[in-house]
């Protein structure tokens, strides 16, 4: 195979909002495709809000949600060569991530980590690929570095799993599919699940409250982040779409996106919920009522709130049997339905009769 053909199919993925937001992943594809024909993907949450607020929709493609493994096996059944783009907090969270995508997609394909945080760029699968990776981090103005031999995040012993977290900064957030379960006290953290249930976390100040909404754990696959979910930002670009019906997000802030589709209203359930989606819901120009009791850990402090919304404030520990009433009683126990011949007011008070005593305030957010 000669990389250095016009006719190169690239494949590129983009992860996480940072290398956005920067610029370089913009200025990375335009390089990239001196060197071939580039078709970039992501599929992160805040990686997509990122795209919208670069109004890069046209460059990357944010039309489907999914783990960057799965887009680097989706992507090598037509490329030559496949690019992972990234900007890591450190080089050793870089080379964790990269090692763990190429471990989870098997490529067959050449597999370049390319990460401007940690300011390198390496060949993470596929030995014939040198060349290749010479050329393309020449291209992007990075260092090529040998991967060092990595020891195991992740063992299992019978229904034991333990897998460690790298590159934390004491005192920031550790969640377990975005939900925070604790508070890192020390750089690494190893979150620890038997059978399923989580039973340990090291280096980490415990948060019960978020395991127990975990009530399985697949701790090989699961997404398991320290920090917030966006470091970086731009000013928020709204995309109108518009629908007729209310959507219910409870705890799932990260399937924003698909929930939202044709919903006139969303009403979300948790502070941080509430927070990350509103994110999300600005982009598509959704508003939203959000149910929350102030226990906000601040996974997203950098919220641009949808207009129109609400939020409906209840007593310390509330929001989860509200929103489980609200899905009963107004939902009927779906996570959809119509607002035919309703306004966003009348959901308003219906939220509100739901919670009844529950209620502490309502106001715009």
């Amino acid at each position: 195979m000669r990389a250095s053909k016009v006719a190169d199919e690239i494949g590129v993925v983009v992860h996480g909002p940072e290398v956005v937001d920067s610029g370089l992943a913009e200025r990375a594809i335009e390089h990239l495709s001196s060197l071939g024909v580039v078709t970039a993907v992501l599929g992160g949450t805040m990686g997509r809000v990122a795209v919208i607020d670069g109004s890069l929709e046209d460059l990357i493609d944010i039309s489907r949600r999914e783990m960057p493994s799965r887009s680097v096996r989706r992507l090598q059944e037509k490329a030559d060569y496949l690019i992972l783009l990234n900007y890591a907090k450190t080089r050793e969270t870089a080379i964790a991530f990269g090692l763990m995508v190429a471990e989870r997609a098997g490529p067959k394909k050449p597999l370049i980590l390319a990460d401007y945080g940690g300011g390198f760029a390496a060949l993470l699968a596929a030995g014939d690929g040198v060349e290749i990776a010479e050329k393309v981090a020449a291209s992007l103005g990075l260092e090529l570095v040998d991967l060092p031999r990595p020891s195991p995040r992740t063992e299992v012993s019978g229904g034991i799993v333990r897998r460690k977290i790298l590159g934390a900064v004491p005192g920031e957030n550790v969640t377990v599919d975005g939900i925070v379960v604790g508070v890192a006290l020390e750089d690494t953290v190893e979150v620890v699940t038997k059978g399923g249930t989580m039973v340990e976390i090291r280096g980490a100040r415990v948060k019960l409250h978020g395991i127990e909404k975990l009530s399985f754990v697949d701790l090989e696959t699961a997404i398991l982040r320290t920090g917030e979910i966006r470091r970086t930002g731009r000013a928020p670009r709204t995309i109108c779409k518009g629908g007729v019906d209310a959507v219910l997000i409870d705890h799932a802030a990260e399937e924003a996106f698909e929930r939202a589709e044709g919903a006139m209203v969303a009403v979300t359930v948790g502070d941080d919920t509430t927070a990350i989606a509103g994110e999300v819901l600005a982009r598509l120009g959704t508003p939203l009522i959000g149910i929350v009791d102030g226990d906000l850990d601040d996974l997203c402090k950098r919220t641009a709130p949808p207009r129109g919304s609400v939020v409906i404030e209840v007593f310390p520990g509330c929001d989860d049997l509200v929103g489980r009433r609200v899905k009963e009683e107004i939902f009927r126990g779906r996570d959809r339905i119509s607002m035919d011949g309703l306004g966003i007011e009348d959901l308003v008070l219906e939220v509100k009769r739901v919670a009844g005593g529950d209620l502490r305030k309502e106001r715009p957010l």
